[in-house]
């Protein structure tokens, strides 16, 4: 795991007002937690916080914290991000949470998971690989937190799926997740069906030319002269012998 060396200093304004002013001097406040003690402000330049952030390891870098001023003389500290907080329009970052390790004890972090080569059910039959665990939670040691966690699935066929459980971690890392859980999975190509309102659209003028011949003709009928049914023949034979 790579290890960065980060300058801070001890922060004795707090809010939002002094936290705004910190900012505009291109400077971020920041806060160090360690369990239940007392949490400590400190703030960071804004440029030596994203040369941190640039390492392979992201946001789960090892951090030492070189801090300086302050009432007493503050030890180095191993810290890692906890949170970061970005500005929701310029994506700078506002605030950092770092939480306080000790390189002896284990601890939980996410990490990335990534697929690698071309599935065969992808690349031979054309089918669609679906990535749909990004992240494995794990814990380890924080000298063990891998940069990622690759799969290789160049052997899936279409109607494969590869499990929590398949999936090998580097030694000294357990992983937390549901071993159950579907993290790749290769799919049929997507066959588009004609869209069924083009059927409608032609069979609807027969249903309205159907109806209208019909009113018509009910028209007609009504119009038409009756005529008076013929009396029955006995009724004529009797009327001839009268």
């Amino acid at each position: 795991m790579e290890k960065v060396i980060l300058k801070a200093a001890a922060r004795a304004e707090t809010g939002k007002k002094a936290a705004k002013n910190l900012r505009k001097t291109g400077v971020v406040p920041a806060v160090v937690y360690k369990g239940g003690k007392e949490a400590i402000s400190l703030k960071v330049a804004s440029r030596d916080m994203l040369d941190a952030l640039r390492t392979k390891a992201g946001s789960n870098v090892l951090i030492t914290l070189k801090i300086e001023g302050g009432a007493k003389p503050v030890k180095d500290k191993t810290v890692i991000i906890k949170e970061i907080q970005h500005d929701p329009v310029k994506d700078t970052i506002m605030h950092v949470d770092f939480n306080e390790i000790s390189l002896t004890e284990t601890l939980k972090v996410n990490v990335p998971l990534a697929s690698k080569g071309d599935a065969a059910g992808v690349k031979q039959d054309g089918g669609v690989l679906e990535h749909i665990l990004w992240e494995l939670q794990v814990e380890c040691l924080p000298t063990n937190i891998p940069e990622k966690i690759e799969y290789d699935v160049s052997s899936l066929k279409i109607g494969d799926s590869v499990t929590v459980k398949q999936i090998a971690l580097p030694e000294g890392v357990r992983v937390l997740n549901d071993p159950e859980l579907i993290a790749f999975i290769v799919k049929p190509p997507h066959v588009e069906k004609p869209p069924e309102e083009v059927v409608e659209a032609v069979a609807e003028p027969e249903l309205i030319r159907e109806k209208k011949k019909l009113e018509e003709e009910e028209e007609e009928g009504e119009g038409a002269p009756k005529q008076e049914k013929a009396p029955p023949a006995k009724e004529k034979e009797k009327e001839s012998g009268k």
